[in-house]
């Protein structure tokens, strides 16, 4: 039998604050996790998103470092229910406080698009359908 993707893991410098921003999101992660060094929650289609602090890596991987320059190599994307909420979502988290990467624009590709960046400095893609 093939192996198959189940999760997929982030590293986080601050749970609390990753927590909140994934929370944003709609992620649906235990409540009280904040102090937590390893926290899941259930994606569509039977994933999970798993959220690892630095020292909980390091507990297995004491060698383990953060991306050097150019930041995180992985991004996750999250669809929006309409180009308008792509607008909406993307307000909402930079108003929040969460680095805004590119403003929402309509792509080339026919979808409406924005970059934001995680606490810990992942890009999370925000798209929907143009009209």
């Amino acid at each position: 039998m093939a192996p198959r993707v189940d999760a997929i893991g982030l590293v986080v410098a601050d749970m609390s604050r990753s927590l909140s921003f994934y929370r944003r999101l709609g992620l649906d992660f235990p409540e009280g996790a904040d102090s937590e060094p390893h926290v899941e929650a259930p994606l569509p289609g039977g994933l999970r998103l798993l959220l690892d602090t630095v020292e909980t890596i390091r507990s297995f991987d004491p060698g383990w470092q953060a991306p050097k320059e150019g930041g995180a190599r992985m991004a996750l994307a999250f669809a929006c229910d309409d180009a308008a909420d792509v607008d909406k979502v993307y307000a909402d988290l930079v108003s929040a406080g969460y680095e805004g990467h590119k403003e929402p624009w309509d792509a080339v590709w026919g979808q409406r698009y924005a970059v934001v960046h995680d606490p810990d400095g992942n890009g999370v893609d925000l798209f929907a359908p143009l009209s």
